[in-house]
C-alpha cells in the first residue's frame, strides 16, 4: 500500500464512524483477522484491552453508542506511511451511567495490509478512562 491509499482508508474510517454508520459497514474496513488493542483498565469498558476479528469493531460501534456520549472530536493530524496511517487528536465523552466527562488526547495506529485495517492501536489517558467509569 502507498502512503496516499493509507490516508484514504483513514478517512474512510473516520467518515464511516462520524456518519453513523451501520457496526458491519465500518468493520467491512478491518481484516477478518484484525488485531485490536487499547491498552488500559479492561474492566473499565468492554472495548479496552486485546481483542480479534472484525467483531471487536461491531462491538465497539455497538456498545460505545449506547455507554457513552461524544461531546466532541478533534482531529488534529492524519499521518501514514506505507504501513500505517496514525490518527491524532482529542476526544471529549460524557459516560452515560455515572455522568462523568472524560477529555483525552489520543492517537490511533492504524497498520494496513491490502487496503484493509489488520491492526488497531489506541493510545488515550487511561487513567481518565478508568476514573469516569467508577461511581
Amino acid at each position: 500500500m502507498t502512503m496516499q491509499d493509507n490516508l484514504k482508508i483513514a478517512h474512510r474510517f473516520l467518515e464511516k464512524l462520524g456518519s453513523g454508520a451501520a457496526p458491519e459497514e465500518i468493520a467491512s474496513l478491518f481484516s477478518a483477522n484484525l488485531e485490536w488493542h487499547i491498552p488500559g483498565d479492561s474492566g473499565a469498558l468492554p472495548w479496552i484491552g486485546r481483542k480479534s476479528g472484525r467483531g471487536a469493531v461491531e462491538n465497539f460501534v455497538r456498545e460505545s453508542s449506547t455507554l457513552m456520549e461524544r461531546i466532541r472530536l478533534d482531529v488534529h493530524d492524519v499521518l501514514a506511511s506505507d504501513d500505517r496511517a496514525v490518527i491524532v487528536g482529542e476526544l471529549v465523552t460524557l459516560i452515560t451511567a455515572t455522568g462523568k466527562v472524560i477529555e483525552s488526547p489520543f492517537v490511533i495506529v492504524l497498520t494496513i495490509a491490502g487496503g484493509e485495517i489488520s491492526n488497531f492501536l489506541m493510545l488515550e489517558n487511561s487513567l481518565a478512562v478508568a476514573e469516569a467509569t467508577r461511581p
